[in-house]
């Protein structure tokens, strides 16, 4: 059972998340995490001009998704930062390239679930994950989240992410700040939950 972790990570923040999110898949008999990068929609040029061409490079390792892996995976956890409280511009552009998808039913009764990262508290980041549900939706997925099972997101002792839409961390106004143990707990956590449902769906 092929679980498909696609994401877009400009300075690392999701890309750490995304390496939880597929820990998690692992933990699951017989679940495969297949981590897949988007395509970039920015030149190198501009990416060195926003001090990012070094994260870029860094994950050069990781393969760039294709829309076709969609169709066969039997799960898709998507990794998006978030841009004024919607998805990033290379994650919009990936799925709206899924119109072929879509006339086909082909991503119809796959589960689907979205995680993701702001600069601040409240950045956006239940916004992002909630507008990016209605794509999903639109394509027939069945969404899952991260429940109020996954007690790691309550509290107020620390600064965390979370919440029941999804995993999250927060970067920091200059993004020093890399995801807290208690924010990668979490998308274990979802990555673990969402294989354990694909694959009562898939059997």
């Amino acid at each position: 059972m092929n679980v498909l972790i696609p994401y877009y990570s400009m300075y690392g923040h999701i890309r750490a998340m995304a390496k939880a999110v597929a820990e998690g898949v692992s933990q699951v008999a017989g679940a495969v995490p297949l981590l897949r990068r988007v395509p970039e929609t920015l030149s190198e040029a501009v990416l060195a001009k926003m001090g990012a061409l070094d994260a870029q490079k860094a994950q050069a390792d990781v393969p760039v998704c294709t829309v076709d892996e969609l169709a066969k995976a039997d799960a898709i956890i998507f990794g998006t930062p978030t841009r004024f409280g919607n998805m990033c511009g290379q994650m919009r552009q990936f799925l709206d390239a899924t119109g072929g998808l879509w006339m086909q039913g082909a991503l119809v009764g796959k589960v689907g679930s979205v995680f993701t990262c702001s600069a601040t508290q409240h950045g956006g980041q239940e916004s992002t994950i909630l507008s990016f549900h209605v794509t999903l939706l639109h394509q027939g997925m069945v969404i899952v989240g991260l429940p109020y099972a996954y007690q790691g997101q309550m509290g107020v002792e620390e600064v965390k992410g979370g919440s029941p839409y999804g995993a999250s961390t927060i970067a920091g106004a200059d993004g020093s700040r890399m995801p807290s143990e208690a924010d990668l707990a979490g998308a274990r956590w979802q990555g673990r939950h969402v294989a354990a449902i694909a694959k009562k769906l898939v059997a």
